[in-house]
């Protein structure tokens, strides 16, 4: 019987950064998925995980640890995928390391990932995003801080770990100013900011004060935001939103409907490319 504890840590110290040269969201998903393989492990074979041995993790465990992701704790199928993908990648390094295990592994890579539908991104009025982009107060500290959040996240089409991981240094203002963007994957892009957006982030630049880390948005103890802060300060303003334009109250808004705002809107609208990008240019949201 060989423990499985050795090379989980080996997998997660060398593996997955030193060789893959994985980011840290991916090595973060890879370790909860094996948070919660580890967790149903022990309420199934009632032993602890760092007794667990790889002969204990069979086919048959995880497809059931699997189900019970989409049947207990209520995950999607592509949450689903994605915790499968993180058992996979493991499995593949075992290959190297246990072939006294491969036609264990073999079954386990066998398993197949399950179909998923694409859903729809619901999308925002121009009124909806005009009234989320005003509920800030612009007289607070606060309230120029969230602003210049929304309308970078807006317009810049951002995911909120791109938007909280822009730092100081990544703004620039002259000749024009733009933001580095430091994207999926390590890639990176380089946005124009809207007169609008530019004006936005400047003030909030002017208060920001000193803070902890070099991030350009702080909360209020100087810290970086985090993913969960990020979805407050969304929820806040979109109740305040509500009582300008009550159309709101019947949409579920998330950071991720935000950053899908702009590719909706370009498609649907009716003026010219060049039209469109003059008045987005002028004013937000169009």
């Amino acid at each position: 019987m060989t423990a499985i504890a050795p090379h989980l840590t080996a997998f997660f110290e060398h593996r997955l950064p030193l060789e893959r040269h994985a980011s840290e969201h991916t090595r973060d998903s890879y370790a909860y998925a094996f948070t919660l393989l580890l967790t149903y492990a022990r309420q199934r074979l009632t032993v602890t995980p760092s007794q667990l041995t790889v002969e204990q993790i069979e086919a048959p465990l995880v497809i059931d640890f699997l189900n019970d992701l989409e049947q207990r704790r209520g995950n999607r199928p592509s949450s689903r995928n994605v915790r499968l993908a993180a058992i996979k990648s493991v499995m593949h390094f075992l290959e190297y390391r246990l072939p006294s295990a491969l036609e264990q592994i073999r079954r386990i890579l066998a398993i197949p990932t399950k179909q998923t539908e694409s859903r729809l991104v619901r999308h925002l009025t121009v009124e909806e995003m005009q009234a989320i982009l005003d509920a800030p107060d612009p007289t607070t500290w606060g309230g120029i801080r969230d602003r210049a959040m929304l309308h970078l996240c807006y317009a810049g089409g951002l995911r909120v770990s791109e938007l909280i991981g822009v730092t100081l240094d990544d703004l620039t203002w002259q000749p024009q100013p733009n933001v580095l963007i430091h994207g999926k994957g390590r890639r990176e892009r380089c946005l124009p900011l809207w007169k609008t957006t530019a004006s936005a982030v400047r003030a909030w630049v002017a208060i920001r004060g000193t803070a902890r880390g070099p991030e350009l948005f702080v909360n209020v103890h100087r810290d970086a935001f985090t993913r969960a802060g990020v979805e407050y300060i969304l929820r806040k303003h979109v109740r305040a939103a509500r009582l300008r334009c009550p159309s709101l109250a019947t949409k579920r808004v998330s950071p991720h409907v935000l950053r899908h705002y702009l590719p909706f809107l370009t498609m649907s609208c009716p003026l010219t490319r060049s039209q469109f990008a003059w008045r987005v240019a002028e004013r937000v949201p169009t």
